[in-house]
C-alpha cells in the first residue's frame, strides 16, 4: 500500500469507529420528539423565517436564532401561491397549527394556510386559495442521492421541504402555534 492508501484507509476506520462510538445523532429522535398535542417541553422555537429567495429556513426563540436549515419549495416558481394547483409556496404570515406524526413525508408540521388575505385573493380571481400546507421531510423509499440534492431544486406541490434529520430536529423545537413568516 501507498501513503495514500494508508491515509484513506485510516480516515474511513477513524469515521466508522467514532460512529460506532456515539451512534447516530437522530437515533434517540423519537423518543425526544413532542407528544402529539405539540405543548412545549424544553428549548422551543417560538418564530420561523422562511426566506424562499435563498432556500433558507430559521428557528428562533425570541430573538436568538435557533437553527437554520437548507429547505426546498414549490416547484411552482419562486411567486406567492395564488390559488389551488398552482405549486407555488404561500408567502405572509401563519402560525403551525397542527403535526402528523405518520405523514407521507417523514413528519409534517401544518402551516395556517390560507389566511384572510389569500382567501381573498383567490376569490377575486375565481378560484380557491387550496390549502395542505406543511413543513415535512423527504419521506422513505428516496436515495441518499436524492437528500444530498434536494435543497438545488424544487419539487413539492406548495409545501417546505427539508431532509428527514433536519425534520425531526424541526418536529422537536417548533410547537403548535409557532408563528412563521414565509418571505421572498
Amino acid at each position: 500500500m501507498n501513503e495514500d492508501s494508508i491515509l484513506i484507509t485510516s480516515l474511513i476506520m477513524a469515521v466508522f469507529t467514532i460512529a460506532l462510538l456515539f451512534g447516530s445523532p437522530n437515533a434517540n429522535a423519537s423518543a425526544m420528539r413532542l407528544p402529539e398535542d405539540g405543548k412545549k417541553t424544553a428549548l422551543q422555537a417560538d418564530y420561523i423565517l422562511v426566506d424562499k429567495s435563498a432556500r433558507r429556513m430559521t428557528l428562533f426563540a425570541g430573538q436568538t436564532p435557533i437553527k437554520s436549515y437548507r429547505i426546498s419549495l414549490g416547484k411552482g416558481g419562486i411567486a406567492p401561491k395564488e390559488r389551488q394547483g398552482d405549486k407555488r409556496t404561500p408567502e405572509g404570515r401563519y402560525t403551525i397549527n397542527g403535526r402528523n406524526p405518520n405523514s407521507n413525508y417523514h413528519l409534517s408540521l401544518r402551516i395556517s394556510y390560507p389566511n384572510h388575505a389569500d382567501r381573498a385573493r383567490a376569490a377575486s380571481m375565481g378560484a380557491s386559495p387550496g390549502g395542505d400546507i406543511f413543513i415535512h421531510g423527504i419521506g422513505p423509499g428516496l436515495s441518499w442521492w436524492e437528500e444530498l440534492t434536494y435543497p438545488f431544486r424544487d419539487w413539492t406541490a406548495g409545501c417546505i421541504a427539508v431532509t428527514d434529520a433536519d425534520m425531526e430536529e424541526i418536529w422537536e423545537l417548533v410547537p403548535n402555534g409557532a408563528i412563521i413568516d414565509i418571505k421572498r
